[in-house]
């Protein structure tokens, strides 16, 4: 299909990102494109010129190198051709520079991490790349794999979905079988009681919106169904996630929040939290 052309993978060793690698060497043969593979490793701003010190670094680096190594072998395992890049410092802060000063397409990472080293891509630092990269990122938990055939477009109908929209109907036009358009409703109970007709035209303004995506779909030649929940947003997608079946949920996010803030507790990152399957968020 050719949407991308550089993957670039966080690895940090975990299964999670072992899982998210040997993923992205699928998407990289349907796309026909290149993979980067990256792991980061903490830096120290001590007195480099102390042995022990020195010593402390060494290791450090060298279990980078040995994360790195395990990425060779299971790339060459797999038949794929890979480059890796060992970096410094901040996490999420090197994955967003590598990512736009090489001009990488999307983001590839595991939802989970181990201790350590191994625990640097935690899912705060998910967020974090999430919230301040310009790049799509790819965040696939354990025990899941990449399809297209069954596709979740989470949309509320703002600009950040715009992208989301157009790249789930390509993915669905390419690879899939079906696209279903999910919008939700999220208001506390307490507002219908006292604002139903508003709550009522929430509702009308969410039909309205996936029955438009839908057409929208429909004439690319997508097979595609219209769908409104209500509820807590990121509760009613994945559990209409699990109902389905659903091979992947795409979605956008809400811009980037500032330098060091992060997406903590909005709908994304709690999607990503909670998802059976595979979550793309799109730029």
């Amino acid at each position: 299909m050719g949407m991308y052309r550089k993957i670039l993978v966080a690895f940090d060793g975990s299964d999670s990102s072992l899982n998210a690698l040997l993923q992205a060497f699928k998407l990289a043969n349907d796309e026909k494109c290149w993979i980067t593979v990256a792991t980061v490793v903490p830096s120290y701003e001590g007195d480099l010129d102390l042995i022990a010190v020195k010593n402390v670094h060494q290791s450090v680096m060298h279990s980078g190198e040995d994360i790195l190594a395990k990425a060779e072998e299971l790339a060459k395992g797999e038949g794929a051709s890979i480059k890796t890049e060992l970096l410094e410092g901040p996490v999420y802060e090197k994955l967003v520079h590598l990512a736009e000063d090489e001009n990488y397409s999307i983001i590839i990472m595991g939802s989970r991490g181990k201790t350590r080293i191994e625990r640097a891509l935690v899912g705060s630092v998910t967020a974090r790349v999430i919230g301040h990269t310009t790049k799509d990122v790819l965040v696939v938990p354990e025990d899941t794999s990449i399809k297209w055939r069954n596709t979740v477009l989470a949309t509320d109908g703002s600009k950040y979905c715009e992208d989301a929209t157009t790249k789930a109907i390509e993915f669905a036009k390419s690879y899939g079988e079906e696209l279903k358009i999910l919008s939700v409703v999220d208001v506390p109970d307490e507002f219908y009681a006292e604002a139903p007709k508003v709550a009522e035209e929430m509702a009308r303004k969410a039909n309205a919106l996936v029955n438009n995506v839908k057409k929208q779909a429909e004439s690319c030649k997508v097979n595609a169904s219209a769908h409104v929940g209500e509820g807590d947003a990121y509760k009613v997608i994945t559990d209409f996630a699990k109902k389905e079946n659903s091979d992947v949920i795409i979605m956008g996010s809400h811009g980037r929040t500032g330098l060091k803030k992060i997406l903590m507790g909005s709908v994304t990152e709690k999607v990503i939290g909670h998802a059976p399957c595979p979550v793309l968020i799109a730029r």
